[in-house]
C-alpha cells in the first residue's frame, strides 16, 4: 500500500488536453482585456497631463490660445477611451461565450462579430456614467479655466 506524500496530496487533479485548450483560449482573452484596461489607464493620465500642461503654458505665457487647445485632447480622448471600454465589454462577452463552450468546441477564434450584439453601442459607452465623471470632469475645468481667462482679459 501506498502512503500518499505531502507533494502528492498538493498536486492539482489532472484535466483533459481540451479543458487546456479552453484556459489557454480563456488567458488569451483576458490578455486583451488587461491590456484594453491598461490603455485605458494611461489614456486618463495622458488627458491629465495634457491639460494640465496646456493650462501651465496658458498662464506662463499670458495667452489664452492654450486654453482652448485643452479641448482638443480632452475630448479626444475621451473618445479614445470610451473606444477602448466598449472594446474591453466586447472583448468580455467574448470571454463569457468562451467559458460557456464544450470543451470540443474551442477552435481559439478571436472574432467579435459574434458577441457585438450584446455589448451597448460605442456611442453609449462613451456617455456611460464611468466616463461621464472622468472626463466630464476634464471638459468642465477646461470650460472654468476658459471663462476665468475670458474674464482676466476683459479686466485687463
Amino acid at each position: 500500500m501506498d502512503v500518499p506524500t505531502a507533494a502528492s496530496r498538493c498536486q492539482l487533479p489532472r484535466v483533459g488536453k481540451e479543458m487546456n485548450q479552453k484556459q489557454a483560449h480563456l488567458e488569451m482573452i483576458q490578455g486583451v482585456v488587461n491590456r484594453l484596461s491598461s490603455n485605458s489607464f494611461l489614456l486618463k493620465g495622458w488627458s491629465v497631463v495634457l491639460v494640465s500642461a496646456l493650462f501651465a503654458l496658458a498662464a506662463a505665457n499670458a495667452k489664452a490660445q492654450f486654453v482652448y487647445l485643452a479641448y482638443f485632447p480632452a475630448i479626444a480622448f475621451w473618445v479614445l477611451d470610451g473606444y477602448f471600454l466598449w472594446q474591453e465589454r466586447i472583448f468580455r462577452a467574448l470571454y463569457d461565450g468562451v467559458r460557456q463552450m464544450k470543451e470540443e468546441e474551442i477552435d481559439f477564434s478571436m472574432d467579435t462579430s459574434t458577441v457585438k450584439g450584446r455589448v451597448s453601442p460605442w456611442s453609449d459607452v462613451i456617455l456611460s456614467m464611468t466616463l461621464l465623471l472622468f472626463h466630464g470632469t476634464v471638459v468642465v475645468s477646461i470650460v472654468v479655466v476658459t471663462v476665468m481667462t475670458r474674464m482676466i482679459e476683459k479686466g485687463d
